[in-house]
């Protein structure tokens, strides 16, 4: 009987393991994406764009291999995605298709920003308020899976809203003089105001489609990038102009953040500060495993900034030293650090009330 009755137990143990091993469910129903090529995941694949990234050495560490993604691996909402829960990644807006939408799609196109004339150097893109568009026709096909707005309005109002632009209105817009007017007619700081009243506008227009969890990403220190100190004089010194400007645009974000929380009182808005987090990254790198913090694992030129990186061009061996992939894009190992803090703050500047992971609790 002792035998017997210790065989049972064991089963037990053994099918109690392997009914814990099958995957809970993600914290959020679904989770949709806005953006440029920080987060892109394939959108740019199709269209006529010099902003394209479906070749190796992109993706040369992703499992997929290269997919549109701007970087060796993951971006920072595959990292967060995988933080929330999720099985697998959220499908690209060309490539989503039937049940799949309902658990996200992510709508990000490289060179988009929030003005809709902004990277047209670079040929097509999917600026927001096309990305806006686009979601709207998600929706209709959410509605018909789900069988009536009101089923869809509540299932919507359950998932995160991942919203990161502004980076190309800076790069691929306001400090391009030669392609673009905006720095002749606007100061730094009337041209935050301008992309912040344009922004309010569309993330409003989301907002009446269903969006009711919003984490709004701050830019980066896009002076500081490999692109912009090949332009300095001594290749490490960060370009100052840029990252002030891009301040200005952060400190409205963060302001517009508590603006769309006191007005859309169903709704609640997070800001990442991302130009925080990543200037822990490169003012103290070696806290992070860092060695690299000038130059891209690939790319051309003095501080492989000056174009991003070229096909099937050997990218540097040490991938996980560098802060940067290319010109202008987080390596995987950045992008880890990055998304982590996103989802759970480290410190109390990383998010601002609170982070992506109380959001999905409430």
């Amino acid at each position: 009987m002792g035998i017997e009755f210790q065989n049972w137990l064991q089963l037990c143990v053994i099918l109690l393991l392997c009914n814990n091993s099958v995957k809970a469910q993600p914290q959020v129903p679904c989770l949709f994406v806005f953006g440029d090529s920080l987060v892109d995941n394939g959108n740019n694949n199709q269209i006529t764009s010099l902003a394209k990234a479906n070749y190796l050495p992109y993706g040369v560490d992703f499992p997929r291999g290269p997919t549109g993604r701007f970087c060796n691996g993951k971006t920072t909402v595959d990292v967060i995605s995988e933080l929330l829960g999720f099985d697998s990644y959220i499908p690209a807006y060309t490539q989503a298709r039937g049940q799949a939408i309902l658990k996200g799609v992510n709508y990000a196109s490289a060179a988009a920003g929030i003005r809709d004339e902004t990277g047209q150097q670079l040929g097509q893109r999917i600026s927001m308020s096309g990305q806006v568009n686009n979601y709207k026709n998600t929706i209709s096909q959410v509605v018909n899976l789900l069988g009536n707005e009101t089923a869809a309005a509540n299932y919507l109002s359950k998932c995160i809203y991942s919203v990161g632009l502004g980076s190309n209105d800076y790069l691929n817009n306001y400090f391009m003089p030669a392609s673009y007017s905006t720095s002749r007619r606007y100061t730094p700081d009337q041209y935050a105001d301008v992309l912040i009243q344009q922004y309010r506008q569309q993330l409003v227009a989301l907002y009446n489609y269903g969006a009711r969890k919003f984490v709004l990403n701050g830019v980066g220190q896009i002076g500081c990038s490999p692109n912009a100190l090949s332009q300095s004089a001594d290749g490490t010194t960060c370009v100052q102009r840029i990252n002030s400007a891009n301040q200005l645009f952060n400190n409205r974000l963060r302001s517009l953040v508590d603006d769309l929380n006191r007005n859309q009182l169903d709704s609640k808005f997070i800001y990442i500060n991302a130009y925080s987090i990543f200037q822990d990254l490169v003012t103290r790198p070696s806290n992070f495993g860092f060695r690299v913090t000038n130059a891209g694992c690939c790319g051309v030129g003095r501080n492989n900034g000056q174009i991003t990186c070229l096909p099937l061009q050997n990218p540097c061996r040490n991938r996980k030293d560098h802060v940067f992939w290319d010109a202008f894009h987080p390596t995987e190992a950045a992008n880890l650090i990055i998304g982590r803090r996103a989802y759970a703050a480290e410190s109390s500047s990383d998010t601002y009330p609170y982070d992506i992971r109380r959001l999905a609790q409430l």
